[in-house]
């Protein structure tokens, strides 16, 4: 196996590039700390992430402000990929009001491709559990490969491309599933609660100044930046014995008595690559089992059956992953 490396230069780059971002998000963001970073850690993985939330929580500015927060950079030809865009996701929507769709001109002869939202760096797909499946399936290979195919033409995305799905609870009338399919698009699902009591009272203290820094986002970082600190993250040190770990819950999942279904191999990648991006965020050039503990809930939640409750089953899933955490801490990384 080729070890990709980075140098001490590189490293403090994505580390600044990191605090840039946290430190605009939370200037607009308030008491949501934890789902900045693991926002901020999907970026660098190269994920997605699907926020569940009730309306209202601050899942729109979070998404807009992060767009904003990044200065565009790349072709000059790109004209057609804004920096955020934002989605609503109703029933009666098409494939070609995400996608886009070809348009004839009568004065040319011609059909001309008109680029639809998805065409974007940051994009927040809101309500995605509002639409129909077609509309749904039409995000798979945008999310999968960062293109679009239009009536046998490939379009392809940014390199950049970030989505942000959001959905209401299903016990809120008028919603549709996400299927299991779609769900393996995201890296990380993120339940978001209420802020305390706090926070909310410091939130309408201050709601003019919160508005105003939202409406005035100045860029902290460039398109460039963020790649390259995915580069950096994509080289963040995971030791065999943290490798086998990951293995190990992964591979628990599959014939628990407990579960339809385990989690699968492209799981662990993405379990992988979303433990080097906590470590990142947390300022380390290598992962540690703390990272695997913290972050593998967000990843593998979404992806299993559980019984009962989100709350029963992270418990299901701590309590399946004790052992090969207990084993990896004994074995050392």
């Amino acid at each position: 196996m080729v070890e990709i490396s980075f140098s001490k230069n590189d490293f403090r780059a994505a580390c600044a590039t990191v605090e840039n971002l946290i430190g605009g998000l939370q200037r607009v963001i308030k008491g949501r700390d934890d789902s900045i970073q693991m926002v901020i850690a999907a970026l660098l993985a190269d994920g997605h992430v699907l926020l569940e939330d009730y309306p209202g929580s601050g899942k729109t500015t979070l998404t807009k402000t992060l767009g904003g927060l990044i200065e565009y950079d790349g072709p000059q030809d790109n004209s057609h990929i804004l920096p955020f865009r934002r989605i609503q996701f109703t029933p009666d929507m098409l494939p070609g009001d995400v996608l886009g769709v070809n348009v004839f001109e009568p004065k040319s002869g011609q059909f001309n491709f008109l680029h639809g939202p998805v065409f974007a760096n940051v994009v927040l797909a809101d309500e995605i559990n509002r639409t129909g499946p077609k509309v749904q399936a039409a995000f798979l290979e945008c999310m999968a490969e960062k293109q679009v195919t239009i009536d046998n033409l490939t379009y392809p995305l940014d390199n950049l491309f970030f989505v942000i799905g959001t959905q209401n609870p299903l016990d809120i009338a008028g919603t549709y599933p996400l299927p299991l399919v779609q769900l393996d698009r995201f890296l990380l699902k993120i339940p978001m609660s209420y802020v305390d009591s706090e926070t909310e009272i410091s939130i309408l203290e201050n709601h003019q100044d919160i508005q105003q820094a939202a409406l005035h986002v100045s860029a902290v970082c460039t398109r460039s930046e963020i790649l390259q600190a995915r580069s950096v993250c994509a080289a963040v040190h995971i030791s065999p014995n943290l490798r086998r770990a990951i293995v190990n819950i992964v591979q628990a999942t599959r014939g628990n008595p407990l579960l339809q279904y385990g989690a699968s191999t492209r799981a662990a990648i993405m379990l992988q690559e979303a433990t080097k991006a906590w470590a990142l965020v947390s300022g380390r050039e290598y992962a540690c089992e703390d990272d695997l503990k913290f972050i593998a809930p967000y990843v593998l939640l979404h992806r299993l059956r559980f019984p009962g409750s989100i709350g029963g089953a992270e418990e299901a899933l701590l309590e399946l992953m004790a052992p090969h955490l207990e084993e990896l801490v004994q074995q050392g990384l």
